[in-house]
């Protein structure tokens, strides 16, 4: 019997590094683990990892967060404007 897999990591954001910075503190302070993609990369050369350098650093949480990181960067996105 096969079971679901479940504890995928996926991509929930992606910005400049403090914009990344900013989402992962919002992240941690809700207790979801998350890690900076690309973090340095995406710094000293953004075009090498992202097309344009936009969007160089990425955040990365497990699946099983989805939902509840989805919210807080939601709310992050919507007091930016």
């Amino acid at each position: 019997m096969k079971t679901k897999k479940t504890n995928d990591l996926i991509e929930v954001f992606a910005g400049t590094f403090l914009e990344a910075a900013m989402v992962k503190s919002l992240l941690q302070d809700a207790a979801i683990a998350v890690f900076l993609k690309d973090e340095h990369m995406g710094t000293i050369a953004p075009w090498h990892v992202s097309a344009g350098g936009a969007a160089a650093v990425k955040l990365i949480i497990n699946s099983d967060d989805y939902e509840k990181a989805k919210l807080i960067i939601e709310k992050y996105e919507q007091s930016k404007q």
